[in-house]
């Protein structure tokens, strides 16, 4: 049977103090999108509140998986989102959070998203989070009272890149939050490629590393009988 695979976006088009226009990274979406759907998985596209998810970095039209998520059925998810509360989360093998800005404003006190986790990955299914996108990780308790990243191997846009990208916008810096909550953070220089699997958890630094995170979910996902 097919995997399934949910895609947690942000609705958030604005953050900071200054309004910034933001949303969900395109490249952090259409490069796992496109793993995902070569390899015959099915991709639903949940949000905090449903409806529209704005996507930023539309103008990156020299990517041709950009391209085709834009000229696809990608897209067409992305304008018409699930709500997270409303889907059935067993149904899924595994949670993947793109970053962009957005989800820095409407992820990190979702309970919704913290439960959708927190239950995926108790019955041994996959998270995966790329660049901003593991601020959705930040707060997730498991069923025990313990935090989900406390004592894991994490990586996320790293404080040095935040410092020239918009240090001016965020409500906190993302790789000083995950290591206050006891996470073993790593990051490589601004911009390249970085990736780590622990266990069933898979983060990725950056835009670079989307494809990264979406090929060592696949890996861990072809190795797991997950019950649904």
């Amino acid at each position: 049977m097919s995997k399934k695979i949910l895609f947690i976006v942000s609705n958030a088009s604005q953050i900071g103090p200054n309004n910034r226009a933001t949303g969900n990274y395109l490249p952090e979406v259409s490069h796992p999108y496109a793993e995902f759907i070569s390899k015959g998985y099915n991709i639903e596209i949940a949000s905090t509140i449903g409806g529209e998810a704005p996507v930023d970095g539309l103008d990156l039209t020299d990517d041709e998986l950009n391209v085709a998520f834009l000229n696809g059925n990608g897209i067409k998810q992305m304008k018409n989102t699930l709500k997270v509360s409303e889907v059935n989360i067993s149904d899924f093998d595994a949670i993947f959070v793109p970053g962009g800005l957005g989800p820095m404003v409407d992820m990190p006190e979702n309970k919704e998203i913290q439960k959708a986790i927190a239950d995926t990955y108790e019955r041994g299914a996959v998270v995966g989070a790329v660049c901003h996108g593991p601020v959705s990780l930040l707060n997730v308790t498991l069923s025990n009272g313990s935090s989900l990243i406390t004592g894991k191997n994490i990586t996320s846009f790293s404080n040095k890149e935040e410092e020239g990208y918009a240090k001016e916008d965020v409500p906190f810096l993302l790789e000083s939050a995950l290591i206050e909550k006891g996470a073993n953070f790593t990051a490589v220089e601004p911009w390249q490629a970085h990736s780590i699997a622990d266990g069933r958890l898979v983060t990725g630094q950056n835009p670079a590393s989307a494809k990264g995170v979406a090929e060592k979910m696949i890996n861990i996902l072809e190795s797991l009988s997950v019950e649904a």
